[in-house]
């Protein structure tokens, strides 16, 4: 599975968020797109650690098991994968100031490598190593441009 680590995945997720236009229709979901990139950003805000949510009851339950589907398994999120409370974006958020927000924060992450990703415990999965992080990370990216036809 591909991450973001890995050389040349990172420019790719740039360019597609680059390459998304204010009329490009959702395929599945609830948020649009300035939303969903607001929730992008919210959850690459976990791996560069700038915010530590504390661990969820049904994450510390079976988060483990769920984790190796999700993290080590190569297939991509499913449509309509279910989304942390805090990571919903209801409000109107504009377009361009998040799309900067997220390749901000990606290329930061791509940037800092392994050693500048967070050791904080993901609030669903628990322990995640740096790799797994970086798999995350693009599996997240890719689920939501996906879902825009990026």
């Amino acid at each position: 599975m591909k991450n973001l680590y890995d050389s040349g995945v990172g420019a790719d997720i740039d360019g597609r968020l680059a390459n998304l236009r204010a009329d490009s229709q959702r395929q599945w979901g609830k948020m649009n797109l300035a939303q969903a990139l607001a929730h992008c950003s919210g959850g690459m805000e976990f791996a560069v650690g700038d915010v530590n949510p504390p661990r969820m009851l049904i994450g510390r339950l079976v988060g483990w098991a769920v984790k190796r589907k999700t993290v080590a398994g190569d297939a991509p999120l499913e449509k309509n994968t279910p989304t942390a409370k805090g990571l919903v974006i209801e409000d109107q958020r504009d377009l361009e100031r998040e799309r900067a927000r997220l390749r901000g924060l990606l290329n930061r992450f791509v940037a800092a490598g392994p050693s500048g990703c967070t050791k904080h415990p993901h609030s669903f999965f628990g322990d995640l190593t740096p790799e797994e992080w970086s798999t995350l990370m693009y599996k997240h990216l890719d689920h939501h441009l996906r879902q825009f036809g990026a």
